[in-house]
């Protein structure tokens, strides 16, 4: 009975255990995280799809939204599913794909808040100067900028990661483990650009994109007299509106990235000392952001709703599709 519950019964005491849990809960859990999975990787496809199908959509703004929609299935499609495997069985990849999808996994994750980023900053140049706004963001500079994001992500993650790149299984207590170990220097640094310096980015430009929208509203408000019980009204809805989408971004960043970045923010070595439980509600939290952040980002445009009926209709297939009017 001992031995059966070994990954590897052959090396005995060398080898993991498996993951006790009862069937129930180990079926519903697995069900789950497979819907999250796979919503996840639903949504992204939409927008994928979308912004790639229809020309109308071609901006700079959706370029970006595009990268974030990759990064984000990425998550859903390659991640979550090995991500479910961890929790339920144990690790019979060997050590190299252990490396590459430890590696994989936060080279994604980090393109992702990259991305967002990004989006942040291209919104607040739109708002803060409409004006210039066509000639400063081009779809050469957006798609530049897409690509050091990708690029930096896959480097930066690569010297993170060195060490354990190097001796991927140097770090597992046992055979059947995937584990990967980062200090606490490399710990407070990854923290900084990845997690307080991108949140920091994100809720200035945020802050500031707000302001100067109330501050227009005002404008309007005091110029145009005739229509000020009308102005009155948009203004004030336009105020909400832009308060909640700060609020829906910088909320659900947080909430999904704080577990994850936990043990570094406290000075603890990511190891398997951290509690299993608490690693693994932190690590799915964070995936769970990639479900989001097509609501977050897409969702709430109308060109995105009609893509959907669009595409679920299968009417995309039809011939001139991709010119149609997606803006209406």
């Amino acid at each position: 009975m001992e031995e059966a519950e070994l990954c590897f019964p052959q090396l005995l005491n060398a080898s993991c255990k498996r993951p006790t849990q009862h069937q129930a809960e180990s079926v519903f859990i697995s069900v789950l995280l497979s819907c999250i999975s796979l919503l996840t990787a639903a949504l992204n496809l939409l927008v994928i799809i979308s912004i790639s199908h229809f020309r109308q959509l071609h901006t700079p703004t959706n370029l970006l939204l595009l990268s974030l929609a990759v990064s984000d299935f990425l998550v859903g499609f390659l991640l979550m599913p090995f991500g479910i495997f961890l929790i339920g069985s144990c690790w019979f990849l060997g050590k190299f794909m252990c490396g590459f999808f430890q590696y994989t996994s936060f080279t994604i994750t980090s393109s992702s808040v990259g991305n967002m980023v990004l989006i942040s900053v291209d919104r607040y140049v739109a708002i803060h100067d409409p004006l210039t706004y066509t000639t400063m963001v081009t779809q050469r500079r957006v798609r530049v900028c897409v690509y050091l994001c990708w690029a930096c992500s896959v480097s930066y993650n690569g010297v993170v990661l060195n060490t354990f790149l190097k001796n991927p299984d140097a770090y597992n207590s046992c055979y059947g483990e995937c584990v990967a170990v980062i200090n606490y220097v490399t710990g407070a640094v990854d923290v900084v650009l990845t997690f307080i310096g991108p949140i920091t980015v994100i809720i200035v430009l945020y802050v500031r994109v707000f302001v100067v929208a109330v501050s227009q509203a005002r404008a309007m408000r005091s110029q145009i007299v005739s229509l000020q019980g009308s102005i009155c009204v948009v203004a004030q809805k336009s105020e909400r509106k832009a308060a909640k989408t700060l609020g829906v971004v910088v909320v659900v960043f947080l909430i999904c990235f704080c577990p994850y970045y936990y043990p570094s923010l406290v000075g603890e070595d990511t190891s398997p000392s951290t509690t299993a439980a608490f690693s693994i509600f932190g690590v799915w939290l964070l995936y769970c952001n990639s479900c989001m952040n097509p609501v977050i980002y897409a969702y709430f445009y109308p060109w995105f709703r009609k893509s959907i009926r669009l595409i679920v209709t299968l009417q995309i297939l039809k011939p001139g599709s991709c010119d149609a009017n997606m803006l209406q």
